[in-house]
Parts: C-alpha cells; structure tokens; sequence
C-alpha cells in the first residue's frame, strides 16, 4: 500500500501570461513517517514530437516527512522558450508534476495547457518567431491524468522486483493543433477521495 496519498493539487495563477512561473499548490497525506525525502518534479512537454524538448522546470525535496496531512506550493520558471520547437509553441501541451521515492517514481499527474494569444490579430496572423510576452496560458485544471505506480516503500534492499514507471505508465496523448480538449473552467483543483 502507498504510503503517500494525494489528496488535492491547486492551480494557481489561471489562466497566466505565458512568461509566469507555474503554480501549484499540493496537499498530500503521508499514512506513517518517511525517514527519506520525497522528490517532486514539474517538467513541461515542448513537443509532442519528442521528449528531447521536454524541460524540467524545476525539482524538490521535502522530508523527511511525519505521518500526517501536509501541503506546500510548488512554484517554478517558466521554459526557456528557445528550447520550444516554433511548430509546438502554440496550442496544446502538457505540464507534468511527479512524485518519488528513493528515485522511484509512484505518481505522476499531468496537465493540458493551452497557449494561445488573447489579441484576435495575433490569433489571425501569428508571427514568427512567436511572441512569447502576449501568448496566454491556460491550464485544464479540471481535467488531470493521474498515474499511480507501484514501489517498494521499505528499505532498498528488497526492490528488485518492483516494476519501473517505464513498465506500466501510460502517456499522455496531446490533442492535434487547432483541437483543444473540452473541459469546465470553473473548477481550478482537482480531489482524490483517498484523504479525509
């Protein structure tokens, strides 16, 4: 059984100008002490194309950790627009957030982002190379895809059975250009029922 129970993730600051740090605010209960540090990363998909343009925009260590519920806000830069292939800087993309363990991965939760620009003309007519200062960014918070992976919660010597996230993590597709995933804009958290 997990140790670590997520319990709710705030997106805060959304919609955004492009060039905002990301934010989100993370509860999760931990069901007895973690003597080891949790590592949270949020990376950002630059293309669907490849994982070569995805960038972690940021990587943190929180523990050791008391049993208990507990909650903190995972903020980070934004990309390095440079990185962004121009085909992929508008429309859909992902933002990932995970958590591990004595580096194993046991959840992921990705986001939809989608990055247009609010000025009609600039819709119209998008310049290139794009102009990151006017492009909004809007993250589907209402929608997340949650990935859960079994680990080995105890001490490290008795790991070598588990399997990987590479072993049974499902991606995540993006939608084509132009087709943007529907979802209700009047939620911007998302709840597990497994925290009281």
């Amino acid at each position: 059984m997990a140790k670590v129970q997520l319990c709710n993730i705030t997106v805060m600051d959304n919609p955004s100008p492009f060039l905002n740090p990301f934010q989100f605010e993370i509860t999760f209960e931990c069901i007895e002490e973690l003597k080891e540090d949790l590592e949270w990363k949020m990376i950002y998909v630059g293309s669907a194309e490849s994982e070569e343009f995805d960038q972690v925009l940021d990587s943190v260590f929180v523990g050791p950790i008391p049993e208990g519920k507990h909650m903190f806000v995972f903020q980070a830069d934004p990309p390095n627009v440079s990185r962004i292939p121009e085909n992929d800087a508008l429309g859909v993309t992902v933002v990932l957030l995970t958590c591990s363990y004595r580096a194993q991965e046991f959840i992921r939760v990705g986001y939809f982002i989608n990055n247009e620009y609010s000025d009609p003309e600039l819709k119209e007519l998008p310049p290139s190379p794009p102009q990151f200062n006017k492009v909004t960014r809007n993250i589907l918070a209402s929608e997340p895809r949650v990935t859960r992976f079994k680990i080995n919660w105890e001490e490290p010597n008795a790991q070598e059975s588990m399997p990987g996230p590479s072993e049974n993590a499902e991606p995540i597709p993006i939608p084509p250009l132009g087709q943007t995933p529907s979802f209700n804009e009047s939620s911007n958290s998302w709840a597990t029922m497994e925290c009281s």
